[in-house]
């Protein structure tokens, strides 16, 4: 079995909160280590430390790691390097628009600004003419917009 194999497997977990995108896709798997045919280690890094899904995705990446026929798979949560939303894949960012999110643009600096929330383009009909109407969404990773070309109202997903 070779750390492919594994994260195979694990392509097939969903994050709990988006349907939509793998945990792969999503950047939360941070690292597999195949240390022999039966036992594995996958680090993941999720969105947020206080995220309400983490023994969630947990539970499905070991089902999954334990699907290949692997006894001892072990699952550990590290905070270390934070997620950030460079680390969604370009497949995660067309799963989001496929969903209906904004994806967020890819960013070289730490130092983010409110201000890119205002610059988000339409998940619909891909127009910039959109609307802050709030920093705060239904979860602490979405803002809310509104666009002006198509009338929708939609989710856009924050750059962290």
């Amino acid at each position: 079995m070779t750390k492919e194999d594994v994260i195979h497997a694990i392509e097939r977990v969903t994050d709990p909160e988006i349907p939509a995108i793998s945990v792969v896709d999503m950047g939360i798997i941070t690292d597999v280590q195949v240390l022999n045919d039966n036992s594995v280690r996958v680090v993941m890094t999720p969105t947020f430390v206080g995220c309400p899904a983490i023994d969630v995705m947990k539970h499905d990446v070991e089902q999954a790691v334990r699907g290949l026929g692997v006894e001892h798979v072990v699952v550990d949560v590290n905070f270390d390097v934070p997620w950030s939303t460079n680390r969604l894949t370009e497949k995660g960012r067309a799963a989001l628009l496929k969903h209906g999110l904004a994806p967020p643009e890819p960013f070289d600096t730490l130092a983010l600004e409110l201000e890119v929330l205002n610059n988000v383009a339409c998940p619909y009909c891909g127009s910039h003419n959109t609307t802050l109407k709030s920093p705060f969404g239904p979860t602490l990773c979405r803002s809310l917009h509104y666009c002006n070309a198509c009338r929708q109202a939609f989710e856009g997903f924050k750059p962290v």
